[in-house]
């Protein structure tokens, strides 16, 4: 089997319920880019990359399409079912961009499930649970707006929701945090999730302040050295999630003892491939993950489906998808659904999900 054509295709996905706030950026349409490996015996395999944005992190839809067109002549004519050589070749042909990858990555696992005939999930070590716990993301609002969302996600069954922070007075952050934890309800874990915005003196004020709240911190500060600074200095878990960039930065957070947790993005780690690596590395050092991505629709909501009922149930803090501010789904009858806090694997063969061609519209690109 070879590579015979990649088609590169461009989608707006509008914020539903929008503006989404955060501590370092608003977005109100995210970008997303959709590959499409197509092989010599006429099978199709689905990658996506959607970064949050342009300001979030390095990562941005012009930079993704623009990687793709540089790897995509040495892919044609590649082995899809060759992982580690397409890896390989992609590796040759440009330097970083493992967001790009990804997207590769993904699609070549789309079609080896097919191939094979079995789900992602299956070759990948095989699932521990059908239905994935997932977890509700609240943007950043006033204390009792933030108060009133958190009770209405208790309400729809999630266990563990996400508190955004930042970007405003440590005063508002602080009473957010407070009515959230008043509002929440017993057995659903809660996380400040400051998106980097915090510097190391204001995270140490707000754990204080907090410290009767039971709560993880996620990212409270830019870099890596900051949150490692705040070791023994702070009352709360922290769990990485910028700073999680790929397996080099995870392994260095373990040695370190930097962090309590992963929150991970599937196309921020380089795909599937990578995080099979780092659910493997967390597993043995028994550090719980979450299997995320930063936006995209149903390809990038199955890859991180498929990973995380893989991970031992006891280590998943869950999977953060999209869907709830998403307007239409790609593949109408597969297209991964949240129901009372889980959301069920698909059931095809390979990620499960096919986009509907007309919703796709014309490649911007295509090779081979």
């Amino acid at each position: 089997m070879r590579i015979q054509a990649l088609h590169i295709y461009q989608r707006d996905l509008p914020v539903v319920g929008g503006p989404f706030r955060m501590a370092s950026a608003t977005v109100e349409c995210l970008d997303t880019t959709i590959l499409e490996v197509v092989t010599d015996q006429g099978m199709a395999g689905y990658g996506e990359t959607c970064p949050l944005g342009p300001i979030y992190q390095p990562q941005h839809a012009l930079g993704a399409r623009a990687a793709l067109q540089e790897m995509a002549p040495r892919l044609v004519g590649q082995n899809p079912l060759y992982l580690e050589q397409i890896r390989a070749a992609m590796d040759s042909s440009l330097t970083g961009s493992a967001y790009a990858k990804a997207a590769v990555d993904m699609a070549c696992w789309d079609i080896l499930g097919k191939a094979s005939r079995a789900r992602v999930c299956e070759l990948l070590g095989g699932p521990f649970q059908e239905e994935i716990p997932s977890y509700a993301s609240i943007a950043v609002l006033p204390p009792d707006q933030a108060a009133d969302a958190v009770r209405e996600q208790c309400r729809r069954g999630f266990k563990r929701v996400q508190l955004k922070v930042g970007g405003r007075s440590l005063d508002q952050d602080i009473e957010a945090i407070k009515k959230a934890a008043e509002a929440i309800e017993p057995g659903v874990g809660l996380v400040v999730d400051a998106n980097r915005g915090w510097n190391r003196r204001e995270a140490r004020l707000v754990s204080q302040q907090c410290r009767d709240v039971a709560c993880a911190f996620e990212q409270p500060c830019s870099s890596y050295e900051e949150i490692l600074s705040l070791r023994g200095k702070i009352e709360h878990p922290v769990l990485l999630d910028e700073s999680a960039e790929d397996t080099a930065c995870i392994l260095r957070a373990i040695a370190d003892g930097a962090a309590d947790g992963f929150s991970l993005k599937c196309t921020r780690v380089g795909g599937l491939s990578a995080m099979r690596t780092i659910r493997d590395v967390c597993r043995t050092v028994r550090l719980p993950i979450t299997c995320d991505d930063s936006w995209g629709g149903d390809v990038a909501a199955a890859a991180c489906l498929h990973i995380a009922a893989t991970v031992e149930p006891r280590l998943l803090d869950g999977v953060w998808i999209a869907e709830p501010f998403i307007r239409e789904h790609y593949d109408s009858e597969n297209g991964p659904r949240i129901q009372e806090g889980r959301i069920r694997l698909p059931h095809g063969p390979g990620l499960g999900v096919v986009p509907n061609r007309s919703m796709l519209g014309h490649p911007l690109l295509s090779y081979g």
